[in-house]
């Protein structure tokens, strides 16, 4: 449609004539209230901006005991299944400065174990008293949790939060 016409059915409606697509060819224009295309706009440029991932952290010590590194290993798998950034730091006190191979040898570890989570998006590297290393989610489709068990997979359970009693015969 031409542009005069285009201007003159917008006033005829009460509303403006706002251009959407400007690089299409011809531009492409709608007739809207332009405040609230405006608020709409915002609105979403807001949430694309929420929906980056947030950068989570969990500590490491080169001695951890294998139940506390089992339950960070799940909370990491946890923040990567909401789609976070985790940044995995092992720290070094005293002596332990000494043998800093633990610590990659724990981070291999901890790589490997949220293999089927996350990307290493930095590798480990020595900053200060600790080794850092970031792990980024990989797409929702390709994530599998290996830790964590999901909600829906505790079993049948009873109203009073107790499993339910299965038949199970005496042998």
């Amino acid at each position: 449609m031409p542009l005069p016409d285009a201007l003159k059915q917008a006033r005829l409606s009460g509303l403006d004539l706002v251009e959407v697509a400007p690089n299409a060819d011809p531009p492409v224009c709608r007739i809207v209230d332009f405040g609230k295309y405006r608020y709409e706009q915002a609105k979403l440029e807001k949430e694309r901006k929420s929906q980056a991932a947030k950068l989570k952290e969990v500590k490491f010590r080169v001695n951890i005991d294998e139940h506390d590194y089992l339950t960070k290993i799940r909370h990491a798998e946890q923040f990567l299944h909401k789609g976070n950034k985790v940044r995995v730091q092992l720290q070094f006190r005293g002596r332990e400065n000494a043998h800093q191979e633990f610590g990659f040898v724990l981070l291999d570890r901890v790589k490997g174990d949220l293999s089927t989570m996350s990307a290493v998006e930095m590798e480990p590297r020595k900053m200060g008293r600790a080794i850092n290393m970031v792990l980024s989610p990989l797409p929702s489709q390709r994530r599998k949790l290996r830790w964590t068990v999901p909600d829906e997979d505790l079993g049948e359970m009873e109203a009073d939060g107790e499993p339910a009693e299965t038949d199970q015969t005496e042998a």
